[in-house]
């Protein structure tokens, strides 16, 4: 009976001890260095993303320095060479994260009709995604999940080869433009750019229709470095769930409303491989192995 009672009160003493060290691990942490990856400068890092900086300083009780970032290939290196600790960053910025350093996805944020489309003009006789072989696509930007790698997808899920198959043309918010003075054959982009283009210019969906709708993408997500303590990490998932209220509240001013009606949701890296298929698919495979 002794041997057992010590041995009781020996796995609970070891119990107490990991729960005083698992409490106390985001105490430890005295600063995250935190940065977003669709922020471009310390200005615009401020402006927009200042208000969640707040929220997780005043949730997780750390210290959160913004560090502004030039591109997402430089938020992996800054990861890499142990400059950065947290950052939010959509699909197709993650997967070269995750393949160069290693990140740790923490948590998936949704993004309300956060999916593609490719339109036509009205006056075209494109009516399907096979029709637009050796045609002209507009398109938003390179490494853009919305406005490149999500239609280059759907091109390929029709049998197109986005290599050989169309002249795809990076046009930023110009694209739409194009489209309409007949510039280009097509647009693919993100469905909450191509809504709002079309209320801001009085059009219905009949002047620039739809010719294919793809799922919703994959979410944005927050991610740590494979150098936190995992404990850490965990521990910051849990608050930002028991949180996320305030998270999406801190976001609400952010580009284009693209976080209004958001919710915090476990996220998994096999999600993502349909990034890195499309990756694979235009010759930039090397980005994400």
């Amino acid at each position: 009976m002794k041997r057992r009672n010590l041995l009781l009160y020996s796995l609970l003493f070891i119990a107490g001890c990991t729960s005083v060290t698992n409490t106390s691990s985001v105490s430890q942490a005295k600063k995250l260095r935190f940065t977003v990856t669709d922020a471009l400068g310390i200005e615009e890092l401020q402006r927009d993303y200042g208000a969640l900086q707040a929220a997780l300083k005043e949730i997780i009780q750390t210290e959160i320095e913004l560090v502004p970032v030039e591109s997402y290939t430089a938020a992996a290196s800054a990861l890499q060479s142990d400059q950065l600790d947290f950052v939010l960053t959509g699909p197709s910025e993650y997967v070269v994260m995750r393949a160069r350093t290693n990140a740790v996805p923490v948590i998936g944020i949704t993004r309300p009709n956060y999916r593609t489309v490719i339109c036509v003009s009205s006056n075209s006789k494109i009516k399907s995604l096979s029709q637009l072989k050796d045609k002209k696509i507009a398109m938003w930007k390179i490494g853009s999940t919305s406005g490149y790698l999500g239609p280059t997808k759907l091109l390929i899920d029709a049998g197109l080869n986005p290599q050989s198959d169309v002249k795809i043309l990076m046009l930023g918010s110009k694209g739409l433009p194009a489209l309409q003075k007949g510039e280009v054959d097509a647009w693919g982009g993100s469905y909450v750019k191509y809504e709002q283009f079309i209320q801001e210019q009085g059009l219905s969906e009949n002047s620039l229709p739809v010719i294919s709708k793809g799922p919703l993408l994959p979410k944005d997500l927050f991610v740590a470095s494979s150098q936190l303590n995992p404990e850490l990490v965990k521990q910051i998932n849990s608050l930002l769930i028991a949180n996320q209220e305030k998270i999406i509240q801190s976001l609400s001013s952010v580009e284009e409303g693209k976080y209004k009606g958001s919710t915090l949701v476990p996220v998994n890296d096999s999600e993502y491989d349909t990034i890195r298929e499309v990756y694979q698919a235009i010759g930039q495979g090397n980005f994400v192995q």
